[in-house]
């Protein structure tokens, strides 16, 4: 197939996703067209049957702001066009789902159009009442749907009053590269970390969302316990915030901030425990990389994290804000070796069940050929 992928190209669940599974269906044989303004994060090196097409915006004067949505569109029916595209896959609702819609019309229909939607689609930018409508159109004007959880899926039709097919297909992990930490990864770990101190992670893009201050109220509780360290991966508007917090809690000493990094394979192994503090998720593919990897995880009990987290089998699932409650399950992974390594090794047994990715990517290829044969 010829298969055209539109996703943000940040470094948030949504786009390491639709990167993953494009380079996935590359392996396979597909020809895969990424087309966005950037390069996705994690597109990573060069692969055969892999493009990428970027997408030029107009700056002209009597624009107040920048088409943006306009120039995609017109970019995603040139490279259909172009390259003899079978369908595009978008990833999130709006705008990319209405891009898709424009390209499709300007090609008189000889495209199909697939929409993924991840979650703050529906739940942030789709609640929003000036976009409810556009979200909903969106939604009903795609050959297809899919959604990353059960959740997601009961949340938009609920959300929109829609009485549509909406397949969930959930998000995936490779554990063949996401595994746990091996003896050559004992040198890197020492570089964060003493032998006696343990490691708490948190990955994320650092928005209100995430409520990241809970993760240093937390550690802050912890490392008066237990000695510990803790590593903030990814960036974001709040992570200036989250300095400040670890400065008042005088924990910046023992707190690593690593950034926005791709090979995350080789930091998730150094965890002992994956922290997430979110007032709302979809799925979390962080989560699921972290089971991956054998790594015991505390998140809080929202959304769809129940089809991910089974609490006290894989991790445990706390109330939002509860950081008495959070603070206590770290503790418990931390002192308890023998719980750590139960957790982390039904968490990984569970990505290899549920959620790999040789498991996950055929169901969007027989999606896209049910589409196709429609």
């Amino acid at each position: 197939m010829r298969i055209g992928i539109t996703c943000y190209p940040a470094h948030g669940g949504s786009g390491v996703v639709a990167t993953e599974l494009g380079l996935a269906l590359a392996g396979d044989g597909h020809s895969v067209h990424f087309i966005a303004y950037t390069a996705p994060f994690r597109f990573g090196v060069y692969q055969d049957n892999v493009y990428f097409h970027e997408v030029s915006i107009i700056d002209y004067p009597v624009f107040h702001h920048q088409p943006a949505t306009l120039s995609l569109a017109a970019k995603m029916a040139e490279v259909s066009q172009r390259e003899h595209l079978d369908l595009l896959h978008v990833h999130y609702a709006v705008p990319y789902s209405i891009c898709a819609h424009l390209a499709q019309e300007m090609l008189g229909g000889r495209i199909k159009t697939i929409t993924t939607l991840h979650g703050t689609d529906i739940t942030l930018v789709g609640a929003d009442p000036s976009l409810r409508e556009i979200t909903r159109f969106a939604i009903t004007s795609s050959d297809a749907v899919t959604a990353v959880s059960e959740y997601l899926r009961r949340r938009t039709l609920t959300e929109f009053d829609l009485d549509i097919p909406i397949e969930v297909i959930p998000n995936f992990v490779d554990t063949a590269r996401l595994k746990p930490l091996g003896r050559c990864g004992r040198s890197c770990r020492d570089h964060f970390a003493r032998p006696e101190e343990k490691i708490v992670m948190h990955i994320s893009n650092f928005r209100s969302l995430k409520r990241c201050l809970d993760v240093v109220r937390v550690f802050a509780q912890v490392r008066r316990v237990v000695p510990a360290k803790l590593l903030l991966i990814g960036s974001g508007p709040e992570l200036s915030l989250v300095k400040a917090e670890a400065d008042r809690l005088a924990v910046m000493d023992s707190t690593w901030i690593l950034g926005r990094q791709e090979a995350i394979e080789n930091l998730l192994p150094l965890a002992d425990v994956l922290l997430l503090t979110s007032q709302m998720e979809s799925f979390s593919l962080v989560t699921l990389e972290a089971m991956s990897c054998a790594v015991p995880t505390v998140t809080t009990d929202v959304g769809g994290l129940k089809d991910v987290v089974l609490d006290g089998e894989t991790g445990f699932l706390d109330p939002v804000g509860d950081i008495e409650a959070l603070s206590s399950h770290v503790l418990r992974i931390l002192k308890d070796e023998d719980l750590a390594h139960t957790l982390g090794l039904a968490g990984r047994r569970r990505a290899q069940q549920l959620f790999e990715q040789s498991q996950i990517v055929p169901r969007y290829l027989s999606l896209y050929e049910k589409v196709l044969a429609g």
